[in-house]
């Protein structure tokens, strides 16, 4: 096999690889954290606290569902960066 031809080859293999992982609905909190390039602890809190949008899933292993993150939400995410924090209500703070 020559150079060009394994070039060829590695060339097909990326591009297969780049259209599966753009073909993906949902992404785990773990798949989104390696992408995003931060810990799953703090993707999940950013979940949690709605910095990112995410849809809690059952992942059918146990009784608790855990965070999904949608592939749209990952390309907002890119673009734009972490949604607002939500703000506290005035009348929150005179209890």
């Amino acid at each position: 096999m020559t150079l060009e031809e394994r070039l060829t080859r590695i060339e097909a293999l990326l591009l297969g690889l780049t259209h599966r992982q753009e073909s993906r609905q949902w992404y785990s909190v773990g798949e989104f954290a390696r992408l995003v390039g931060r810990s799953e602890f703090t993707c999940r809190e950013w979940c949690r606290l709605g910095r990112v949008a995410a849809q809690k899933k059952a992942s059918g292993r146990g009784a608790h569902a855990s965070w999904a993150i949608s592939h749209e939400e990952y390309e907002r995410f890119q673009r734009e960066g972490l949604r607002p924090r939500a703000r506290r209500n005035e009348s929150d703070d005179d209890t």
